[in-house]
């Protein structure tokens, strides 16, 4: 039996892609797991997902549709070589079912984000196609945002270190050979779009203006998470 195959423009052989006995499904198994690992991750990337990106970018189209499928888009930064998928938008208004929830950073991991992305477009712009941080150099960054009223300083450390290792968990701070030390993903810069940078400025600027605790900074775009996926 010939059926539209992963290209959408090619018949193929079902048996061709069947992979368990009563599997119906119309994707080649390196394309399915492309799929779980776009649904699953905030980001695919050449540089962490090598083989996904691969065949990401030679199966845009068959991708984009099962995303498409599940009211979710799919955004392509092909300079940068980086995926995401982020909510679709009806043209009407009307709110589609989502499988994503917004997981807002924390205050402290929005200052590490505006400063990476602040030290990977410098990095760029000497010409350097890796930059890379230390962990205690980010820890002195976000102390140097602490307001005036603010006294807990162990507390706020501690909140500084679990950010970076909460960017570490998300892929954004990328670990090699010596623990302390990360190069910052260029995932950071089209995740972190200039006009949510703007918010999150004016979110911090706020916060630290305002003696009651601020615990979360909200944002859009970069905090959808699959929320069937789990950490």
């Amino acid at each position: 039996m010939s059926l539209t195959g992963p290209d959408l423009d090619e018949p193929v052989d079902q048996a061709s892609v069947s992979l368990w006995e009563g599997d119906e499904g119309g994707l080649e198994q390196a394309q399915r797991q492309a799929l779980v690992t776009l649904l699953k991750q905030r980001f695919v990337s050449a540089r962490t997902h090598p083989r996904d990106w691969q065949v990401l970018v030679e199966h845009e189209r068959v991708l984009r549709s099962r995303l498409n499928d599940l009211f979710l888009d799919l955004a392509l930064d092909r300079e940068r070589e980086v995926a995401w998928k982020r909510q679709a938008v009806s043209e009407t208004g009307a709110r589609f079912p989502t499988l994503l929830y917004d997981a807002a950073w924390s205050r402290e991991e929005t200052i590490v984000l505006v400063h990476l992305r602040d030290r990977l477009r410098a990095g760029a712009a000497a010409g350097d196609r890796r930059v890379f941080v230390d962990r205690e150099d980010l820890v002195e960054h976000v102390a140097g945002f602490r307001p005036p009223h603010a006294t807990d300083e162990a507390g706020d450390e501690k909140r500084a270190r679990n950010a970076v290792v909460s960017l570490v968990k998300a892929g954004l701070l990328i670990t090699g050979d010596h623990e302390d030390r990360f190069e910052i993903s260029e995932a950071v810069e089209p995740l972190l779009p200039l006009e949510l940078l703007h918010e999150l400025l004016e979110a911090l600027r706020r916060a630290n203006e305002d003696p009651a605790p601020v615990d979360e900074v909200e944002g859009d775009g970069l905090f959808e998470q699959a929320g069937q996926a789990g950490e």
